[in-house]
């Protein structure tokens, strides 16, 4: 499953009384917004573009302000909303990175082709990233650490993991 948008941020509050908001960035590098000029908002199963402007980044959040809103009132009914950006304005994630969305549902095998199970969803705690896997009977968390996950195929759809390793830094749910 290969995301064309990426969630970025939500719009908390409004900022005053010209229609700036507040934002809770959800990306590792908040001025990262200061490269934007469009972000998108998510109209049913469609999104829509929306220029962003007057950027500034403070105390780890992101105020700025979206087009069409100028008043307090305007901001105010942006709250909640889920900012994104496009695949082509997504930061890269670098040659050993791959998206967390494209890598949802991917099957994870082990070096012998065995379906381990698929991966459902992707943990991060702090040190590395956890693999949720859910497996015929139960689930699995693996971290997400070169020694363990040996190579990602996301546009195949799959995972390969050392399975010698499971016993030491797996955790297994019934």
């Amino acid at each position: 499953m290969f995301c064309e948008y990426f969630l970025i941020g939500q719009v908390l509050r409004p900022q005053g009384v010209r229609g700036q908001v507040k934002v809770r960035p959800d990306t590792d590098d908040p001025a990262r917004f200061k490269l934007l000029d469009t972000v998108f908002v998510k109209k049913g199963e469609n999104y829509q573009p929306i220029s962003i402007s007057d950027i500034s980044v403070r105390d780890g959040f992101v105020f700025c302000t979206l087009k069409g809103a100028t008043t307090y009132e305007e901001a105010e009914a942006l709250r909640d909303t889920m900012l994104y950006v496009d695949r082509a304005h997504a930061v890269d994630p670098g040659e050993d990175g791959d998206f967390i969305c494209d890598l949802l549902e991917c099957r994870i095998i082990d070096t012998k082709g065995n379906e381990i199970g698929i991966l459902k969803d992707v943990l991060q705690p702090g040190a590395n990233d956890v693999y949720v896997i859910k497996m015929k009977k139960g689930m699995m968390y693996l971290p997400a650490v070169k020694h363990v996950v040996l190579e990602t195929h996301p546009r195949e759809n799959y995972i390969v993991i050392d399975e010698e390793r499971l016993p030491e830094v797996a955790v297994i749910e019934d």
